[in-house]
């Protein structure tokens, strides 16, 4: 993927990322963490999308360092808790986003729970997705604060554990006047949700600011999600210009985060916070919405070039936008072309942030990325990201998924469902099969993804789950509305 921007010229002689040779080891500095639901890379200004504006986004691009071949996994809940846990989400328990499937496995030790221990803050705003039951909510996954919906999306209720809170799953509670869980209570909020959210998070990190305590903000709305529902102020405009009900409600949503993000930055600039704050701006899977309608006739939205999104073994299910800006630290309009991925956060926040890694926690599958941060031209040995969709059946046996929607990445390959080569250096939107050309590297990344495969299947330990008889969230609202009530969430002002 070729980025662009508007770069002054002597921005393209700076390749050392820490502007005065110091090294960003051990820092301690402030880290936020915005990551967005199902928004691809085609879903920015910046990254070339010809009628959406994202103003705000695009200017932080243009202050901001980015990884060019990022990727994480194919949904949701498998990204979050890669990234949480520093490993491939099959080894966390998670093949899945609902089913059980989607729990983080309790013997996963997470970064921000180191963080905690070296004396962070951490706070949780959006969406969590790795199992609604007591003993896997972020409180207990090293969170000090709370402020999240229940399930995989606002409103979602499935079979088993995963499920939102009662009042959410009406019609016309979707997205706007939620209940949230905040820490141990559940609270009414008013407005959309995006919009709590953000709310939530700056009033948080003011109060973190104001007493100078160091902290992470893990910022993760729904949006843009579906179901599409954006406020009608973001969703006339699109409707007006003869775009589907369903692409101006993403549109409106996507919009409405990139005013939140604009006033996030604001308020850093006020706060005078950007010396001493890491953001990083990513999302959690390739882009979902592909397909519109326009005054009536059907027309593909713009996907940055790729042949796939959302669920996809392809590039288009895994390669997202990462931004990432710490001024004075990292450098302005750099990029970095190194393979990479959402395991690396987890070395990579521990070592800033001056924290350590225990010997007895799950075996990492991530690299620290200081050294790419440091200089965009560190050396950067090549690897191999695997890549699987799941989402099997209940109850079916893993084996027989092997080779459903799998890839292996190298730097230069792609090997997608056991058939298929893409020279991805030469060939980045995987027009070509090159399989019958190169038969060595295919024989040589299947026997990497078979030891990789045997290697993981023992730690798929939600498999034989059976599904829970409760909801738990429902359980958690009907105690908490005949015992007290549901009170008013009182944001705290920043």
């Amino acid at each position: 993927m070729k980025y662009r921007y508007p770069l002054l010229l002597w921005l393209s002689l700076v390749s050392s990322l820490t502007l005065m040779g110091e090294s960003i080891r051990g820092l301690r500095p402030n880290i936020i963490l915005v990551m967005t639901d199902d928004q691809g890379m085609g879903d920015l200004s910046c990254l070339g999308n010809p009628v959406l504006k994202t103003p705000h986004l695009d200017h932080f691009y243009e202050l901001s360092t980015h990884f060019t071949d990022f990727h994480v996994s194919p949904t949701c809940a498998p990204t979050r808790s890669a990234l949480l846990s520093g490993r491939h989400e099959f080894r966390n328990g998670v093949t899945h986003t609902i089913k059980e499937r989607e729990r983080m496995a309790l013997s996963s030790t997470t970064f921000p729970e180191l963080l905690v221990r070296a004396g962070y803050q951490t706070g949780i705003f959006g969406k969590w997705h790795l199992g609604d039951e007591d003993a896997y909510q972020p409180y207990h996954r090293g969170f000090t604060e709370t402020f999240i919906h229940g399930a995989g999306g606002i409103g979602q209720a499935y079979p088993g554990s995963c499920a939102d809170f009662p009042p959410n799953r009406e019609p016309e509670g979707r997205y706007f006047d939620n209940v949230i869980l905040h820490n141990d209570t559940l609270v009414q909020t008013e407005g959309f949700c995006t919009d709590v959210f953000f709310q939530a998070a700056l009033g948080w990190i003011k109060k973190q600011h104001d007493s100078q305590t160091p902290f992470f903000a893990y910022i993760a709305p729904n949006a843009p999600h579906g179901p599409m529902i954006a406020p009608d102020a973001y969703k006339q405009a699109w409707l007006k210009e003869g775009w589907d009900a369903s692409t101006a409600g993403r549109y409106g949503m996507i919009q409405n985060i990139d005013d939140n993000f604009g006033i996030l930055m604001r308020r850093l600039d006020a706060w005078k916070a950007w010396d001493n704050t890491l953001v990083i701006f990513m999302t959690d899977n390739g882009q979902a919405g592909r397909a519109a309608k326009r005054h009536g006739k059907r027309v593909s939205l713009f996907q940055a070039g790729f042949k796939s999104g959302k669920g996809s073994p392809y590039e288009g299910g895994t390669h997202v936008p990462a931004f990432w800006r710490w001024k004075g630290k990292l450098g302005q309009g750099i990029d970095i072309p190194a393979l990479t991925a959402h395991i690396d956060l987890f070395k990579t926040m521990v070592e800033i942030c001056g924290a350590s890694i225990p010997l007895d926690i799950q075996p990492l599958d991530g690299r620290s990325l200081v050294p790419l941060l440091e200089d965009s031209k560190a050396d950067w040995q090549d690897r191999h990201l695997f890549v699987h969709q799941g989402r099997w059946g209940k109850g079916v046996d893993p084996a027989t998924a092997k080779f459903k929607q799998c890839a292996v990445r190298t730097a230069r390959w792609r090997f997608v469902n056991n058939k298929e080569l893409y020279d991805i250096s030469m060939d980045p939107f995987e027009t070509t099969d090159l399989a019958s050309d190169f038969p060595e590297v295919l024989t040589q990344l299947r026997k990497t993804y078979d030891q990789w495969w045997a290697a993981t299947l023992p730690f798929m330990v939600n498999e034989k789950v059976p599904y829970s008889e409760e909801h738990p969230q429902a359980i958690r609202y009907d105690r908490q509305l005949k015992e007290r009530g549901i009170p008013r969430w009182k944001p705290l002002p920043f």
